[in-house]
Parts: structure tokens; sequence; C-alpha cells
């Protein structure tokens, strides 16, 4: 498939040898099954798409407490963990490479996800403004518990069984979610984190969590097969904090000694799912080349022009597409022949079954 797009020319990241610098993003789908297990239809789906040079799965809780979605995945169970097998198994009989995006979702949950209908955990007892995503519809937040600071070991042991699990499960990798409003990002934002033991106040103290969850995930994979997700400017989940240059800045350089495989970074323009304008922040990926010493992933509602245009700058060094894979089982294929993409039916994002899931048609064969 010849191309001179720098978007299809291959990468050395970590132990592998990426074909092309597309990398499918981690999308929460809502379809796994009873237990919150992933089956075939999720095995289809993944292997569709597996000229990706780099699939990251979507978030996937460390422990039935980090549950925060209906139909969400988990890799907390053998049963899950055989389910997640169908996967990886898949995607490496098509030739593609798939890391496992590790996921607590702290105060953004409900008590009827929760063990015994218990109130989510979180830094501070501080609830996100709107509404959480129930099996019953959608319900107002409610307040969470503050975790105990002889809580947090424990926090940080499900997140290293979770690695244990995701290498059992066969995965080439993980990514720690420390994005989008969520436990790890939770401690990070002084929003969020109105703390007064060692995992708050300072920068050093709220980027704490994270670091001790990273030196975890990576006693059981190594550094080069260990990526790292930050949403630095998003306020998606109420997230906002006073400082976050500074914040941002740090924990990006605190990253450098684990010689990581990547840090994700989600850029200013992408709120949850949805994009906006720019916020002007400077809290792009471009903010990091100069931090962070190793390669930088960057996601953002991406076309082929403007990922070409972010490699070129020099910016990024692979670039997520989240919805345009969605919809184009086949992206390489498609950027390379500059070939018409498919749109994507918002409606069927979240739960359902195959329809905007495993039926978005690829390209005839080109002779």
């Amino acid at each position: 498939m010849p191309s001179n797009l720098n978007l299809l020319s291959p990468i050395q990241l970590g132990p592998y040898t990426l074909p092309n610098r597309l990398v499918m993003a981690p999308l929460t789908r809502n379809r796994a099954g009873s237990g919150n297990v992933p089956g075939p239809m999720n095995a289809t789906y993944y292997q569709q798409r597996a000229s990706a040079g780099l699939i990251i799965t979507e978030a996937t809780q460390v422990s039935p407490q980090g549950v925060g979605y209906p139909s969400t995945p988990g890799i907390h169970s053998p049963e899950q963990i055989a389910g997640w097998q169908l996967i990886t198994e898949a995607v490496h009989q098509s030739g593609g490479r798939i890391f496992l995006q590790l996921w607590h979702v702290g105060r953004v949950s409900h008590p009827s996800l929760q063990p015994q209908g218990a109130l989510p955990v979180a830094p501070s007892a501080i609830a996100p403004q709107g509404m959480a995503s129930t099996y019953e519809g959608e319900q107002p937040f409610v307040i969470p518990r503050a975790l105990e600071t002889q809580e947090i070991p424990g926090i940080i042991e499900q997140y290293r069984q979770g690695a244990k699990n995701a290498l059992a499960a066969g995965f080439d990798g993980v990514e720690i979610h420390s994005a989008n409003g969520y436990l790890l990002d939770e401690f990070l934002q002084d929003g969020s984190n109105q703390r007064t033991d060692e995992y708050g106040g300072s920068i050093e103290n709220r980027a704490r969590l994270l670091l001790k969850v990273v030196e975890a995930v990576v006693s059981v994979w190594g550094g080069d097969r260990v990526g790292v997700r930050l949403s630095p400017a998003s306020t998606f989940m109420s997230m906002h904090d006073s400082n976050p240059e500074a914040l941002f800045g740090y924990v990006a350089g605190a990253l450098n000694p684990f010689n990581l495989a990547y840090l994700h970074i989600v850029e200013p323009r992408i709120q949850g799912n949805k994009t906006v304008e720019d916020d002007g922040s400077g809290l792009g990926v471009h903010f990091f080349r100069p931090i962070f010493k190793s390669t930088l992933i960057t996601a953002g509602g991406y076309t082929r022009e403007t990922g070409e245009a972010v490699l070129a700058d020099g910016d990024a060094d692979l670039v997520a597409y989240g919805r345009l894979f969605l919809a184009n089982p086949d992206l390489p294929k498609r950027f390379a022949l500059d070939a018409e993409l498919n749109d994507y039916d918002r409606s069927t994002f979240y739960g359902g079954n195959e329809k905007g899931y495993t039926d978005y048609p690829v390209l005839e064969e080109v002779h």
C-alpha cells in the first residue's frame, strides 16, 4: 500500500515495531455482556480494526468498585480475563497490537453500580455536576466518600492486579487512564482533591497516587509496555485545577524515570466525547514535547490532514483516532488511498448490538 503519508510510516513503540502511526483511541461502547464480560461480538469489533498501528481498548475497570457505567468491561474476574483472551487472540491473528486501558472511575459512579450499594470513592467528598449513567437511566451524582489514607495502598493494588490480569489475557501492554475526571485525575487536580494527607495539598502530593500506580503497573509489565493518558485541559466531569500548567508539567517530568512506552494527551478541544472550540490553554501535546522524553500520542478530533500536520510539526509521534476508527474499520487503508470515509452514527455509540458496532463497511478490495 504505497503512501508518502507520515501517518502510514512505521514507528518503534517500546519493543514493538508498529506498521503505522494511527492509534485506535480508547472508546467506551457499553457492549460488555453479563458480569461485565467481553465476548465474541467485542472480539469481532476489535479484530476488524487490527490494521491500526496500535489499538487501545475501551476503558476497563480494575475492580468492582471502579465501575461507573452500565455494560463496561472489567479485568478483575476469571470470566473477564477469558473474554479478553478471545479479543487479544483475534487481534493478533490479524497482525494487530492491543493495549488494555486500566480504569477506576472514582466519584463518577452511583451506588446502584457499586458493590452492596456503597458510595463511590474519591479523594474528597465532592460530587461532580451532572448525571450518572445507570441501568435505571440517568440519576444525579451522589456525594462520594473520601478514601481513608490507609485505603490507598488497596487502590494501588487494584491497578497492579489489573495489570497482571491484562498480562494473563494476552495483551501487548497497558495504558493507565489518568484523564477525563476519573479517579487518578481526581487526585491530580485541586478542584476535586482537597485532602490534607500525603495525597493532597502540594502538586507533588496530588501526583503521588498516579506515580505509585505507574510504579505498580511497571513492576508487572516493564516501562516500555506501559502508557499513561492525561487530559490536562479538560473540564469534563467538573474537573479544574488552579495551576494546570505547573501540575501537568510536573507530572510529565515525573513520568520520565519510568521509561514508559508513551504519554497520551487529550487535546483541549476534546471535552469527554465532544469536540469544542480550543480553549486556548496551550495544554495540548506541544506543551509536553520539551518535557516528556519518550513517545507522545495526541488525541483530539484529528482528520487525515490535521494528523499529518501534527506529525510534520514534530509535536507528536502517533495520532489517536476515535470516531473515525469507530466508523471506518479499515482507516489506514482509506487514508492511504485518500478514500471517502463512512459517517459515524452517534445514536449507536453507547450500548446496543452489532448495529453501529461491527456493521460499518470496509472498502472493496482494490486490484
